[in-house]
């Protein structure tokens, strides 16, 4: 395997810009080769400063080019399909944002595609997983320091929503993310889903009910429940609290010194994901290079970002319904066990 990763970074909007940076400045073992957006000027400001790499409006031209030898995925999820099959064709390490694809069929077809050759080339961009208070919990819960995990409670605030910002997106941009943490925690599968809508925000836009109650089970019977309020506007607030039969462990919630001053107290709470995870996408990508290059992936796989595109189109369906909906998962490859 080559020491260096010359990375094409598809899409540099929000996501893709900030990884832009993120490789050229701080990741070791990995350099950026190419910037593709359909926003050839905006590909072109993406590279400004960068030695080497060039801007290209198609990701095609970029996968051909010789210079290329792995491939980060930052464009909207309903691109994912065809860059994906196309990456895999060419047999290069993949760091794939969330969703894998957005729904289970075609992320199914993405993990039969990686199956047939033979190995694992796609990670998928579940970030909180490098969190470093995630990880102290996970390492809590799969030591069994306090007892066996019964009950995991998790809030998810956004200040607030972008324009077109949907009722199912609550379930497929936002919860996906609890989906991705619950099955991380407990090492299991999520069996159900079900959504209850109770009183909404009069700050949520037309055609969205927020903040809403998403209720989950897992293969062992660990229950789990998220708050997913995306107009909360005081700040973006991502924590978990999980009960054991030995005690509570709790993370994330404010950030910062607490401070008590002329007779006031209080702290800060992040303004967006790129604070509140900043650190995390750092050991993220660094691990996804550092795997790259000795051929394997060093974070969630295809099939996690299958089975949690499953547990949303539950989680949607639960939505409209109101009841209990069972996620519908196929046999798992050998190739993820």
């Amino acid at each position: 395997m080559t020491e260096t990763l010359r990375v094409a970074v598809i899409g540099a909007g929000r996501m893709g810009a900030d990884h832009i940076q993120r490789l050229h400045k701080r990741i070791h073992g990995a350099e950026v080769a190419a910037v593709v957006d359909v926003d050839l000027a905006r590909a072109q400001a993406a590279i400004e400063g960068i030695p080497g790499a060039v801007a290209l409006a198609d990701a095609e031209e970029a996968l051909n080019n010789g210079d290329v030898n792995a491939v980060l995925i930052a464009t909207p999820g309903f691109l994912h399909e065809d860059i994906l099959l196309k990456a895999l064709a060419r047999d290069i390490p993949i760091l794939c944002e969330k969703p894998l694809t957005p729904d289970a069929e075609s992320s199914l077809k993405i993990v039969q595609a990686e199956v047939e050759l033979g190995r694992k080339r796609i990670q998928v961009g579940f970030m909180r997983r490098f969190d470093a208070e995630y990880a102290a919990l996970g390492s809590i819960i799969r030591n069994s320091e306090l007892g066996e995990l019964l009950m995991l409670h998790h809030q998810h605030r956004n200040p607030s929503t972008p324009e077109g910002f949907t009722n199912e997106m609550l379930i497929n941009d936002s919860v996906v993310h609890e989906f991705d943490a619950i099955r991380f925690f407990t090492g299991e599968e999520i069996t159900s889903v079900q959504v209850r809508l109770g009183k909404a925000t009069r700050n949520a836009p037309s055609g969205q009910h927020d903040p809403q109650h998403v209720l989950l089970e897992t293969e062992s019977g660990v229950l789990a429940d998220v708050e997913i309020y995306v107009n909360a506007k005081f700040g973006y607030e991502v924590a978990t609290q999980a009960s054991f039969e030995d005690g509570i462990v709790s993370i994330g919630g404010d950030k910062g010194p607490y401070t008590r001053s002329a007779g006031r107290w209080g702290g800060n709470v992040t303004p967006g994901f790129e604070e509140r995870f900043g650190a995390a996408y750092d050991v993220e990508i660094q691990s996804w290079v550092d795997a790259a290059l000795k051929g394997e992936i060093g974070g969630p796989s295809a099939w996690d970002g299958y089975a949690t595109a499953a547990c949303c189109e539950a989680g949607v369906e639960a939505q409209k319904n109101g009841e209990k909906v069972a996620v519908k998962l196929a046999a798992k490859p050998d190739l993820y066990r």
